[in-house]
């Protein structure tokens, strides 16, 4: 049987003391760690912001508990660089607020890995 792979993305922008204390090193280390892609970058209003994307496959109604599982963390690795981006970010980063734009499905990846901007 054939998986439904869909691509999911959302756009993110963190306030506070995160530009010259390595944050976007920190945070493409954080996305590699969890099987993210995508990008980030500094602002010139002195935010970081980007993009994360993880693949989602909808499993055939017999898929194996194996496969629920793979899908359960790569939903879990999501949440956790949310709550990363939000709560954690680099050693000397000082986060004050983070967005998120909507979820946006796609049935193509748009990135290969995930990368700093410069």
């Amino acid at each position: 049987m054939m998986k439904n792979k869909k691509y999911m993305s959302t756009k993110f922008e963190v306030s506070g003391r995160v530009q010259g204390v390595f944050f976007r090193k920190h945070t493409k280390a954080k996305a590699e760690e969890l099987g993210l892609t995508g990008w980030c970058r500094n602002t010139p209003h002195g935010t970081v912001e980007g993009e994360y994307e993880y693949v989602s496959e909808e499993q055939p109604s017999s898929s194996s508990s194996s496969n629920e599982r793979r899908e359960e963390k790569r939903h879990w690795g999501a949440e956790a660089f949310r709550h990363w981006l939000c709560n954690v970010g680099s050693p000397r980063s000082q986060i004050d607020r983070c967005s998120f734009s909507e979820m946006v499905v796609s049935n193509s990846p748009r990135f290969e890995k995930f990368r700093v901007v410069r």
